[in-house]
């Protein structure tokens, strides 16, 4: 048997490899345990800035915040007043692309599962609207309310009838970045699509990405989100878990929107 694998930050006891020496502090690929063997050095990166804490290089400063960064700015290269609808919103990746859009100059409205993740986009993430589609009968009637005028950039993160719903409220020339399809995961048959027919008659794009793909523009990502976050244009909501041993059920919960924020697992406070 083998360990879980995940992303985590880590303090370097041995090296054997010219860029990593003993102290360093990393993060990328290891494994759900105290200690982690990393014979593939290139999954990980050097922490060079310490001065925020440690545990964003989870989220806002490693993978997620990446996957944020290139999935909005690369795959659905925004423009300044356009439209954007991001689902599964306050997670780890959703409430940085959000937050990006602000930035820039969108109009933003989030979907999330609970009225604390609804309050969390409007009051902390400063999204324009939100809504939980757990009380939304009608996800079109919903997404045409928010949307008078359609939705020029669809962050996708859950797939399945949210998915359908967007389809049918897109723009002209509107962009799909499908990060996630969370909603499908643990499904032995997965929910079919039905109103792909829209991307041809609204001339839209829809494009998957893997955000390893994008991973030699972190240091161009740290310059830009580095200075945001010290200035507090960027805030990010941890779900921390403490121990090892909550590891497994903090996993669950994402499968039921438990987690509020990037759910982290503190293996050691050194």
């Amino acid at each position: 048997m083998q360990p879980i694998a995940g992303y985590g930050v880590a303090r370097v006891l041995e090296s054997g490899h010219p860029n990593f020496q003993k102290g360093d502090l990393v993060w990328g690929i290891t494994g759900w345990e105290e200690y982690s063997l990393i014979t593939v050095p290139e999954t990980c990166f050097k922490i060079e800035h310490t001065d925020v804490p440690l545990s964003y290089y989870t989220g806002l400063l490693g993978m997620p915040g990446m996957t944020a960064y290139a999935g909005f700015f690369e795959v659905c290269s925004p423009k300044k007043g356009e439209t954007v609808f991001l689902s599964a919103a306050s997670g780890a990746v959703g409430q940085l692309v959000g937050q990006f859009a602000k930035l820039l100059g969108c109009y933003v409205v989030g979907s999330a599962g609970s009225k604390e993740k609804v309050d969390l986009l409007k009051n902390k993430f400063g999204f324009d609207n939100a809504f939980n589609y757990k009380e939304e009968p009608d996800l079109d009637a919903a997404l045409k309310r928010c949307f008078p005028k359609g939705i020029d950039i669809y962050f996708e993160n859950v797939g399945g009838k949210m998915l359908d719903a967007v389809l049918l409220n897109m723009k002209l020339n509107g962009r799909i970045a499908i990060c996630g399809m969370i909603s499908q995961y643990n499904l032995e048959q997965p929910e079919g699509v039905h109103n792909l027919m829209s991307l041809i008659m609204k001339r839209a794009r829809m494009e998957g990405f893997i955000v390893s793909d994008y991973y030699h523009l972190y240091p161009k990502f740290l310059e830009t989100v580095l200075p945001q976050i010290k200035e507090g244009k960027i805030v990010y909501v941890e779900d921390i878990a403490e121990g090892l041993e909550n590891g497994p059920a903090a996993l669950v919960g994402l499968f039921s929107g438990r987690n509020v924020g990037k759910q982290v697992v503190v293996v050691s406070r050194e």
